[in-house]
């Protein structure tokens, strides 16, 4: 059953209580200052820093207090089957912060504070000057193509990977729950942009990385990236906030703010005012000096040109609400978009400037991350993504001039084993014979704990590898150890690499795959890797090769 129809259920249950729930409802100044917190941990992201619902419904307090404080109680401690994470039954979350959350979303959210530039500017930091970084490549820096950039995600770090030996060559601090790393245009900076704003840039030329420079610009963002224009190599840097809702451009090399742009705005449907209307996924466009920008509740992509930087031209396309993440087509001239909320995925013409088509996407909640490209054999150039929601898999095609039978539609359509959702990303290089699909918030504990392999040309799956109970041990056995999740290749594409994502009590590992004859070939096991999630490599992340 979906979550909007179990909601429905628990709604039409308990409206009987509507109002009785939070009459008695007071939380001292320390609850407050916990619930906020844990509210921005674990649940803004997808229900909103206003409550408003986007990717996970509304928890404004009329819905909540509709739903009473034990059945909230037993959503926060158990999740949903449409994606939701049982916060308490992993042991995120204690009793005691499962009933505080249930109480804390029947009365009106605290309004979260904003930024002007003099506040943004207080942030800035140039940790080491451009004049005192290196020239050139220092020699413990060889094989920096190489490197990974893996999330720490709770403990606010980023673990520099030596792609090739498999050691951990630094550890450098960020910001709270990293959600994405970035590489300039020629690779040799790592941007990195934390859940709680913080943007950072590490020297990948020097022999142990370092931060160079530090910003915050935000109290919650997803993105970052930077100029790919040949004639803006490594010359901007774009972060796009969740609040305030905002696009910042700033210095590559040394962060320094340069312009603010407001993406508060009205709905492209209804002409609604929100005043939240996040900056989601932002991709850089390797022909025109722009930025491909997600501006979520409004419904808009914006094709933002840098080129006079503090007089930006932005195209506004109406697309669809609710847009999350997505990325290019093979020829890196359609950006294939998910308006998750909304089941569509929305394919914009960077070209020519406008929206192709909203495409159903035949599943609930597609979560592509930046989705998985192939040049199939009969169906011509595809790009597929998978499902929070369901467990389906489809592949969409994406080239109107050899294959318009094809085009900008689903070609195929097949599931993942079991049932329900949780897939999170797919990932695949033309040098694999394979697409890999993670499941780590699907609540079946067997079907959270295996890596899908899927047949490029058969579009099926064609075998799952179990995770060996070793790996998922937990210093506290209340706790779960979830993964595996998120998967990406070395520079070459002769290996997948996936996470172990555990908890702060417990150092989790990296796995490492042949991929293609899907043999586990190493395990990085260092006991700084906590809670290590998101894997980029610096080649393909500047490349664009997913």
């Amino acid at each position: 059953m979906k979550f909007g129809k179990i909601l429905s259920v628990v709604v039409a249950t308990s409206v009987a209580a509507m109002g009785l729930q939070a009459s008695g409802i007071k939380l001292s100044d320390a609850e407050m200052k916990e619930a906020t917190q844990v509210y921005f941990d674990r649940c803004a992201g997808c229900h909103g820093m206003l409550r408003k619902g986007a990717l996970g419904p509304s928890l404004e307090p009329k819905v909540a207090k509709a739903i009473g404080t034990e059945a909230l109680k037993m959503i926060v401690n158990d999740g949903t089957p449409g994606g939701m994470p049982g916060w308490g039954k992993s042991g995120e979350l204690t009793p005691a912060q499962t009933d505080l959350m249930a109480k804390y979303m029947q009365i009106e959210a605290p309004m979260p504070p904003e930024k002007s530039m003099a506040d943004m500017k207080a942030s800035h930091k140039i940790l080491i000057p451009v004049k005192d970084r290196p020239t050139a490549p220092e020699a413990g820096a060889k094989n920096w193509k190489d490197y990974f950039a893996v999330i720490l995600r709770d403990v606010g770090k980023i673990a520099i990977i030596d792609g090739k030996t498999k050691k951990v060559i630094s550890v450098v601090d960020s910001g709270y729950a990293t959600h994405i790393t970035r590489t300039g245009a020629s690779g040799r900076y790592m941007y990195v942009i934390g859940r709680d704003g913080k943007a950072s840039v590490i020297d990948l030329w020097m022999s142990d990385p370092k931060n160079v420079a530090e910003f915050r610009p935000c109290n919650d963002a997803r993105s970052i990236d930077t100029s790919k224009h040949k004639d803006y190599l490594d010359k901007y840097a774009v972060i796009g906030c969740y609040w305030p809702p905002s696009i910042v451009t700033v210095d590559a090399e040394t962060l320094e703010p340069l312009k603010i742009v407001s993406t508060a705005s009205y709905t492209y449907d209804t002409n609604e005012y929100v005043r939240e209307a996040r900056v989601a996924a932002i991709i850089a466009s390797h022909t025109k000096p722009e930025w491909v920008i997600n501006i979520k509740e409004t419904g808009q992509v914006w094709l933002y040109d840098y080129s006079n930087v503090m007089n930006p031209k932005i195209t506004m396309i109406e697309a669809e609400r609710f847009l999350h993440d997505g990325g290019w087509d093979l020829s890196k001239r359609y950006f294939m978009s998910a308006a998750n909320a909304r089941d569509v995925i929305s394919v914009i013409d960077t070209k020519e400037g406008k929206l192709v088509k909203n495409i159903p996407s035949q599943g609930v909640k597609p979560h592509p991350g930046r989705g998985a490209n192939v040049d199939h054999k009969t169906l011509g150039p595809i790009w597929i993504t998978g499902h929070i929601g369901s467990n389906d898999i489809v592949a969409i095609g994406t080239d109107p001039e050899n294959h318009p039978k094809n085009a900008w539609k689903v070609v195929k359509k097949f599931a993942l084993p079991g049932e329900g959702g949780g897939n999170l990303f797919v990932k695949t290089h033309p040098n694999s014979k394979y697409i890999f699909a993670d499941r780590p918030v699907n609540p079946d504990r067997k079907l959270q704990t295996q890596i899908y392999v899927i047949d490029k040309e058969k579009l099926e799956v064609v075998k799952t590898i179990p995770i060996d109970p070793k790996y998922l041990k937990s210093a506290d056995p209340k706790v779960a150890m979830r993964g595996p999740v998120h998967f990406e290749f070395n520079a070459d594409g002769s290996e997948v690499w996936t996470s172990i994502w555990g908890n702060k009590l417990t150092p989790s590992v990296i796995l490492v795959y042949d991929s293609n004859t899907l043999e586990l070939k190493s395990v990085i096991d260092d006991k700084r890797l906590i809670t290590p999630t998101g894997k980029f490599n610096v080649t393909n992340t500047m490349k664009d090769i997913y």
